[in-house]
């Protein structure tokens, strides 16, 4: 749920929780990968950034699509999809993870047009 809205307020008053990071939505997901696609910068960094959360930055969801892939194949290719794109590297995403049909996050965004993330998949992969 906090992935879909973005509310980092949320996802740190439940830290002390323990939440489980490995329980996905209905696609397969872990939290990171709608809060990708939906360009909410703010909560990806918490995600990836606070000690007290451990998520798979790489996790495929029944999709075939992982967090990166999310945030080219369904962003809009702007700044919040790009410093999304760039924390998920500085992460540790694979960018030479490919969807189902072989397309890496590279491809797509060449696909779509998106030449800012295209530069930015190429120089960090």
């Amino acid at each position: 749920m906090t992935g879909v809205t973005g509310s980092v307020e949320m996802a740190r008053a439940l830290i002390p929780a323990h939440p489980d990071y490995t329980l996905v939505n209905r696609y397969g997901g872990v939290s990171l990968i709608p809060a990708s696609e939906r360009g909410h910068v703010a909560y990806v960094r918490e995600v990836l950034t606070n000690p007290g959360i451990h998520i798979d930055v790489d996790h495929v969801n029944r999709l075939g699509w992982t967090a990166l892939l999310e945030a080219v194949i369904l962003g809009d290719g702007g700044r919040d999809h790009q410093q999304i794109v760039a924390l998920l590297l500085d992460a540790g995403a694979d960018p030479g993870l490919a969807d189902g049909k072989g397309v890496t996050a590279l491809q797509h965004a060449e696909r779509n047009g998106y030449t800012a993330l295209a530069r930015l998949l190429s120089a960090r992969g």
